[in-house]
């Protein structure tokens, strides 16, 4: 998953990239097959004109299309939420093709990232937020049928 970003969060949620930036893990672990990450999620962002695209695999693995940039990474996503509802997602850029994202930024591979993830109870849609708060979340990410991007 990319960190949340300068622009992005500055525009949504008044935060900063350093904050969401933190160690990942050295190689993705694959979820479990039935966690509910796994799909193709869409984040529109009305006041940038934008939406980004995530596709979390069943490898470990995201795919990502935002504006003109693709990038993908790996990720370890915990498979059951913790006692405050949050699941800890942890990722890292290993390709991108150097264009910018709907913040008008451009990914750095290597870029490391953890953000917590709440799910909606019908598991349609979930926020991504710095902690293990809603104080500084954007969202909400919104399930998508299956289908390529």
């Amino acid at each position: 998953m990319r960190p949340l970003t300068g622009l992005l969060l500055s525009a949504t949620f008044a935060l900063s990239a350093p904050a969401a930036l933190a160690a990942a893990p050295a190689a993705a672990k694959a979820p479990s097959a039935s966690h509910p990450l796994l799909g193709i999620w869409v984040l529109s962002i009305p006041q940038l004109g934008c939406s980004e695209t995530y596709h979390f695999r069943g490898d470990g693995t995201t795919l990502v299309k935002s504006a003109d940039e693709v990038s993908e990474s790996e990720f370890t996503v915990a498979e059951q939420p913790s006692t405050k509802g949050f699941y800890k997602l942890e990722d890292r850029i290993v390709k991108d093709n150097g264009k910018q994202d709907c913040s008008g930024e451009v990914m750095q591979i290597g870029t490391r990232a953890t953000n917590y993830l709440r799910f909606h109870p019908s598991g349609a849609r979930f926020v991504m937020c710095r902690d293990e708060s809603m104080e500084a979340c954007i969202g909400p990410f919104e399930r998508m049928p299956a289908q390529g991007i």
